[in-house]
């Protein structure tokens, strides 16, 4: 039997696995002795919050806005067992700049380690669904809340979470699968979750569109147990309007915007008068961030430079520097850097020209952001774009993958004196990541002013002000129709 003869055999009995694992689950809870449900307790669901990725960001920022509204709040987070409080502040504050009250409490998940996508190279997805399930179950072994408020988009556990009587919240970043996904495994489009030995395969790619129909199935059957969905981007609100089944209809989605720290950022300057030219890319070294095109970008524009006969343009694009910044959650992400290094060599990008800048803390990110003159992003089908709203309110110009989020939502044309003016740049191909950066490096210094201001009034749309607001408005009226929180602060929404 080959490798595909056996995912198709793992791939024919997982899926009602899956199924079968969820239906188990909720008969269990109904024999199992959870503790009771803590009266007036808010838990937020998310295995990895101590890292420093956008998601993070999204959970310290709702920890936040419930705080600072009601500070007396009974605060609890599911998460890695070997985290404290006080090293869960600290992050926020170094990474997010926000304060956090130490007021809340750690609810440890020793079996975190299940969610890690390394440990399945296989049916990734309906492995870790299964994994979620079971993380769940730990967290509710550790108190089942009046309020399970999900940030990291894992809808499986939803059912169950209900059975015991607690209401579910959930902010979906990215749906854990979508109709381009879909569609791009009909299509036989190698990907980096569809690699090209299924892609080559027609009766393999059929087996695993089946897989992915069936999968899409049960998600947006448990998706549809929340009692209040937020998401991240119209991207992102699309196709959980396609796939959940929200009881309430599509309207109960509320569409809430990441924050970001844009009032700090836009006291950067905009005219950047630097010695030496810089441009920033700021993401996860995971492989869906596809950073291999970023460096392919620049050799493929260094190449070029060669051949150009404006002198002063080939220059100035000799002198870019390449400045690669980015947290790593594992020794996979590790080894991805190292595999970046190598791909940067082999392209002939030395040192002088490159640079990767790993989990580094937000005051070295500010500095990073001041200096560059363009931030460049390339993950396809990003389901928001944090990253290029903080290339934005920076005045750096952004160059982003023309798909997700910074195609929908945030590299738009912003109206300027009754004109329109564009605040960046939307890519798919080394050439044109390449052709968008020269001419970012061609711009005289009223263009660039003239579309990095523009990219700066635009970022104000999703500002850790708008987030906190957007997150409240969606989240009190659950939270005080039930009497979790008294209703006399609603001025503060």
């Amino acid at each position: 039997m080959n490798i595909l003869q056996f995912s198709a055999l793992w791939l024919l009995l997982t899926v009602p696995l899956l199924f079968l694992v969820v239906v188990l689950g909720l008969i269990l809870a109904s024999r199992r002795r959870f503790s009771p449900r803590k009266k007036g307790s808010i838990a937020f669901f998310h295995p990895f919050a101590e890292c420093g990725g956008g998601g993070e960001r999204v959970l310290w920022a709702a920890v936040h806005s419930i705080q600072n509204c009601h500070p007396e709040a009974d605060v609890y987070i599911y998460c890695n067992a070997s985290s404290t409080v006080t090293d869960l502040v600290h992050a926020a504050k170094s990474r997010f700049n926000l304060d956090i009250l130490p007021n809340f409490s750690v609810v440890p998940l020793r079996k975190r380690h299940l969610l890690d996508p390394s440990r399945y190279p296989r049916l990734t997805m309906v492995c870790q669904a299964i994994a979620s399930v079971i993380v769940a179950m730990e967290a509710l072994d550790g108190l089942v809340p009046q309020v399970w408020i999900d940030t990291t988009g894992w809808a499986f556990p939803y059912p169950l979470i209900r059975m015991l009587g607690s209401h579910v919240i959930a902010y979906v970043h990215y749906p854990t699968i979508s109709s381009d996904m879909l569609l791009r495994v009909k299509n036989r489009e190698a990907a980096f979750n569809n690699s090209s030995s299924l892609a080559s395969s027609g009766i393999f790619s059929y087996l695993k569109l089946v897989y992915y129909h069936i999968f899409a199935f049960i998600y947006g059957f448990c998706g549809g147990f929340a009692n209040v969905c937020m998401v991240n981007s119209s991207w992102t609100k699309s196709h959980i309007e396609d796939i959940w089944w929200m009881h309430g209809g599509t309207e109960s989605i509320a569409l809430v915007y990441p924050p970001c720290d844009t009032e700090d950022l836009r006291k950067l300057d905009l005219d950047k008068r630097l010695k030496t030219i810089t441009v920033l890319s700021i993401a996860q070294f995971r492989p869906e961030k596809n950073h291999e095109i970023q460096l392919q970008a620049l050799a493929h524009a260094r190449n070029a430079a060669r051949h150009m006969q404006d002198a002063e343009l080939a220059e100035l694009v000799m002198q870019t520097k390449l400045i690669l910044a980015g947290g790593c959650r594992d020794d996979k992400d590790y080894e991805r850097v190292d595999m970046l290094k190598h791909k940067a060599k082999e392209l002939g990008l030395d040192d002088s020209c490159v640079e990767f800048c790993i989990n580094v803390p937000f005051s070295d990110l500010r500095t990073m952001l001041g200096n560059a003159i363009a931030g460049i992003h390339s993950m396809r089908d990003e389901h928001f774009g944090i990253s290029v709203v903080e290339y934005m309110a920076a005045g750096a110009i952004p160059i982003a993958h023309a798909s997700g989020g910074p195609q929908t939502d945030i590299v738009k044309p912003e109206p300027v004196d009754g004109e329109m003016q564009e605040t960046g740049y939307l890519c798919d191909s080394v050439e044109q990541y390449s052709r968008a950066l020269t001419e970012v490096l061609r711009m005289d210094t009223h263009a660039r002013l003239a579309m990095s201001g523009a990219a700066r009034r635009r970022s104000s749309r999703f500002s850790d002000e708008k987030f906190q607001h957007d997150f409240l408005e969606a989240v009190m009226p659950l939270l005080t129709a039930d009497g979790i929180l008294p209703t006399n602060k609603s001025k503060n929404i």
